[in-house]
């Protein structure tokens, strides 16, 4: 690697996954044709969208009666596309606040109807996910967000309810085994865990579709791409087809079940050497703390430029924390290799062995 890529989004990529897409970019399936130039109508490519949405319900175990669309517009469309298919007229939601997006989320969600915010994490700057809260009777849906990449807060026990349940899953997606018919709607932006930036994967439930009432605009509805498999409109293909290649690398892995044992060991490396280092103090609550994004602080900032040129020098990247936070942030998604995460913690040790 020629940088250890702890970017939260863009994100890392296999380095196989990265060559074969730019093999396809110069000359895809033998054809003597960009990728990026053929017909997204052409029989190459609706193989290639076959193939990515097989995958997904392959890889996350789907049940029956739902439906995979990979879209445009990442998961800030979703936040109001979700509310346009599923909030009725005069209806009401119900929303978990745990971060910058989840608050993003509900303010979509108004400009249609009315939000309950059941609980939330503002109160100590989102850094523990909302527990022992009620979900009300009488709404149209429950809407969470599974993991937070700028607080590194992660939901790992996820809200038991009669309510169609959706769920923002962007940085957490593929990443750990869990049971999909638990919920009725995920969306996730691609560029986190799956993917370049461009395409957005949809899995809904077919039978919550069609109850609200209203008139949804053509883009916005989910019915109308569902019956046009993901092509109601020129579909992103140089997106889709990464994301395929990426599916294609996990399935090879040994699918969910091998991933999520990797980002345990890699999670578990770094989140012990920053509670055993003086140095180093992590911000998102223990029990909370995520799989996909570590974040922490110096317990004295005034070692931050030693630390920042000890880890630039380092050949790492992307390490930098979000500005509403500060301190540093090491998202650590599935391509991300365990010695990416080592040398981080060796740098990390190596600050300890200059200043004691």
């Amino acid at each position: 690697m020629k940088k250890h890529n702890f970017s939260a989004g863009p994100s890392i990529l296999p380095q196989e996954v990265l060559k074969k897409t730019a093999e396809a970019v110069i000359n895809f399936n033998h054809l003597n044709l960009s990728l990026v130039e053929i017909s997204h109508r052409s029989k190459d490519f609706i193989e290639v969208m076959e193939n990515a949405r097989s995958l997904v319900k392959e890889l996350l175990n789907l049940p029956e009666g739902y439906s995979v669309l990979f879209l445009q517009g990442g998961a800030s469309l979703e936040f109001l596309m979700t509310a346009y298919n599923l909030l009725k007229i005069d209806g009401k939601a119900a929303y978990i606040d745990t971060g910058a997006w989840s608050t993003k989320a509900i303010k979509e969600a108004k400009l249609l109807g009315e939000v309950d915010i059941v609980a939330s994490s503002k109160d100590k700057t989102y850094n523990y996910i909302p527990k022992n809260y009620t979900i009300p009777t009488g709404i149209d849906y429950v809407h969470c967000t599974s993991n937070n990449t700028i607080y590194g807060t992660q939901i790992k026990e996820f809200p038991k309810t009669d309510t169609p349940l959706v769920c923002d899953m962007s940085s957490d997606i593929f990443s750990r085994q869990l049971d999909f018919s638990q919920f009725d709607l995920v969306y996730a932006g691609a560029q986190k865990n799956m993917g370049p930036s461009g395409t957005t994967l949809v899995i809904v439930k077919d039978e919550i579709l069609g109850k609200t009432g209203r008139k949804i605009p053509s883009m916005l509805d989910y019915q109308v791409h569902i019956s046009k498999d993901s092509m109601f409109n020129t579909p992103p293909v140089f997106a889709v087809y990464t994301s395929m290649l990426t599916l294609e690398w996990l399935k090879k892995l040994g699918g969910i079940a091998a991933v999520e044992k990797l980002n345990e060991k890699k999670a578990a490396l770094l989140y012990d050497e920053i509670d055993r280092n003086p140095h180093f103090k992590g911000f998102a609550a223990k029990e909370d703390r995520s799989l996909m994004n570590v974040t922490f602080n110096l317990t004295n900032e005034g070692e931050k430029e030693t630390f920042d040129k000890l880890w630039n020098e380092a050949d790492i990247s992307g390490l930098k924390g979000h500005r509403s936070v500060g301190g540093y942030r090491a998202s650590i998604y599935n391509a991300m290799p365990i010695e990416s995460v080592q040398v981080l913690v060796s740098t990390m040790q190596q600050l300890e062995k200059q200043l004691g």
